[in-house]
């Protein structure tokens, strides 16, 4: 299978210009650190940015929580500082869930281009 991709691959480079095969290129399928940094490039870079602050800042106040239920001697305020643990777990949850969405919605329209580059490509070979 990995040799058919390569071949289709290669066609696809030789019936483009040399200006699209290095757009082509530039659309490789890109490893995680990749796509991590590719949240920070584009439009949105600043709101990464702000999520990553308000991450640490949750992490933090997550280890305040945990630290605290060790030195309470009452149930109620055990229970108070476990509820404001697992709610910054779940603060930190959702703001890597966004991350990773955003992640997957940048690889999606990583593959649209690509598929857009050859649909363009076959279109061009068809129409001589």
């Amino acid at each position: 299978m990995k040799t058919k991709m390569e071949d289709i691959d290669q066609l696809i480079k030789e019936t483009l210009t040399n200006e699209e095969t290095t757009f082509y290129d530039l659309l490789e399928e890109q490893n995680l650190f990749a796509m991590v940094r590719g949240l920070y490039k584009g439009k949105n870079w600043w709101l990464t940015l702000i999520m990553l602050i308000m991450n640490v800042i949750t992490f933090g106040l997550a280890l305040y929580c945990l630290i605290q239920t060790f030195d309470v001697e009452n149930t109620n305020d055990l229970m108070l500082w476990l509820a404001g643990f697992f709610f910054c777990f779940i603060v930190m949850s959702m703001l890597k869930l966004y991350s990773f969405m955003a992640m997957d919605r940048n690889a999606i329209l990583r593959e649209m281009k690509r598929l857009e580059l050859q649909v363009m490509s076959l279109s061009s070979k068809i129409s001589e």
